[in-house]
């Protein structure tokens, strides 16, 4: 079962998951949700970063805009998958232990934080 966001930590990040087709509409929520929430919007990245298995946007965000955006960006994903973490410093955690999602999971690279 897919593990839901909570608001547990100082920080987080939400990452919006694209691909091609998909990039206006990943643009259009992310620049809305900087908007709406005062959140800071990333680049919106058209290749692979990180850990990420899609092009991606990163939000970021503390605990009293989560329970703000949060609502906001399950109701407007539309089919895109969001992931939600806590930031602590602990790079692997934050991407494994402290993650949840907004659609479907998607497997991470991980890989790259156990070297």
């Amino acid at each position: 079962m897919t593990k839901r966001p909570s608001n547990s930590y100082s920080q987080y990040h939400a990452h919006v998951y694209f691909d091609e087709q998909s990039l206006p509409l990943a643009t259009s929520i992310c620049e809305q949700a900087g908007e709406l929430f005062a959140v800071k919007v990333g680049r919106i990245h058209q290749r692979l970063v990180g850990p990420h298995p899609r092009w991606s946007c990163q939000l970021s965000f503390d605990p009293v805009q989560f329970d703000r955006l949060l609502p906001w960006l399950e109701a407007n994903r539309q089919g895109l998958s969001v992931l939600v973490h806590g930031v602590t410093g602990d790079d692997l955690a934050d991407h494994s232990t402290h993650a949840a999602w907004l659609g479907e999971e998607l497997p991470l690279n991980l890989a790259m934080f156990k070297t």
